[in-house]
């Protein structure tokens, strides 16, 4: 495959001229995360997207790589100081050589790795190496739709999605309630105080090593609980194996955020997300559906927020999906773009040639397929 051609030259460096102060940057491509951590650490952080980070991106390799060719670059500024990072993969689906950036499917927010003052001369940065690759096709699922990769790439936008979340600085609880319907502040308040009147009710947060592996089957066997009936769901197989390992990864660097109801030592409802660049992420949920007229999920959606207020949290994010009862409490939603970008004429054709749109719906399949596995479990848990 001429994209894997492109990964081993390793002794040719490509220089890319912009017009920033910084001067060129040059693109190195590095052999796995961990040979620039230090600084992949200190961009993500910057970013400050859980789905960046080298924890997320190794176990997606481990998990998720299957017959995909990793091409992760840095790009470095004339003082050799890294500007941002590409993590990408590639691989043959159909007649194209697809790049895609890596931790797509499961991930809800994609994006090189790069402080937010750098996205413009990075994004030339990866037009420039995307155009080098021998690939035919660029697909970026899930980028932030406000942070304008489509048109700096001069990329096509295949969809968009919502992204919905809940601004939360400075917010107290009750005062988030008081902005709220005197319909919507009865609920909060009247469920969770049934349930309390119904035994000892326990919110009980994942902190020690020992007992995350009991709790994230917990939490796994609530969501599937709520699917039993149909429908998909965010942990089957080797999406299972990928958390299973990444919130090993997160609690001990402090971001795993794995909430569980509990009604008399029973475990009715879980709420699984992350902590990261001063934002609440709110990635799956799930609950005893025998328990759904006691509205658990909904009590213990309501109590992450107010525990992301409690700890001065900037965001609540609600992550993809447009479903109804977000909208009940976001009151942003900077939304997302899936875009793509043809770099050789089969590439362009498969865009813009009626003929060809089946060769991009396979290419794109993937993003299609996950919708669902990445949020299905989002409404279950909040009701």
């Amino acid at each position: 495959m001429a994209a894997e051609a492109s990964i081993v030259r390793t002794n040719r460096v490509m220089a890319l001229t912009n017009r920033s102060d910084d001067g060129p940057l040059h693109i190195h491509p590095l052999s796995s995360p961990q040979a620039v951590r230090a600084e992949w650490e200190t961009l993500a952080a910057a970013n400050g997207n859980i789905f960046t980070t080298v924890e997320w991106a190794s176990a997606w390799l481990e998990h998720f790589r299957g017959d995909a060719s990793p091409l992760l670059a840095a790009c470095r500024r004339r003082d050799g100081s890294i500007a941002g990072i590409l993590p990408l993969v590639v691989r043959r689906e159909g007649r194209l050589r697809v790049i895609r950036l890596l931790g797509h499917g499961p991930a809800d927010r994609l994006a090189p790795v790069c402080a937010p003052a750098d996205r413009r001369i990075v994004a030339r940065a990866l037009r420039g190496f995307l155009a080098d690759s021998g690939c035919d096709l660029f697909i970026g699922e899930q980028m932030p739709a406000n942070e304008g990769w489509s048109e700096s790439l001069g990329a096509t936008v295949l969809e968009r999605e919502s992204s919905p979340a809940l601004g939360i600085d400075g917010l107290e609880w009750e005062q988030f309630l008081a902005g709220r319907s005197s319909n919507f502040r009865g609920q909060v308040r009247r469920r969770e105080k049934r349930l309390a009147e119904r035994g000892e009710l326990r919110f009980r947060l994942t902190d020690d090593p020992g007992e995350l592996s009991a709790d994230l089957e917990t939490l796994f066997r609530l969501h599937d609980a709520r699917w039993q009936s149909g429908g998909a769901s965010a942990f089957v197989g080797r999406a299972r194996d990928l958390h299973r390992d990444f919130a090993s990864d997160a609690l001990e660097r402090g971001w795993l955020r794995l909430w569980l109801l509990e009604l008399d030592d029973r475990p009715l409802a879980a709420w699984y997300g992350f902590r990261y660049g001063g934002a609440e992420w709110y990635y799956q949920s799930g609950r005893d559906p025998a328990a759904d007229a006691d509205g658990v999920g909904f009590v213990l959606f309501c109590h992450t927020i107010r525990e992301a207020m409690n700890d001065g949290m900037r965001e609540y994010r609600l992550l993809r999906g447009d479903e109804a009862y977000k909208a009940r409490f976001a009151d942003r939603d900077p939304g997302l773009a899936s875009v793509a970008l043809g770099l050789t004429p089969l590439g362009r054709a498969a865009l813009l040639v009626r003929r060809a749109r089946p060769s991009v719906r396979k290419a794109v399949g993937r993003l299609h397929a996950s919708r669902k596995s990445s949020s299905g479990g989002h409404p279950a848990g909040a009701r």
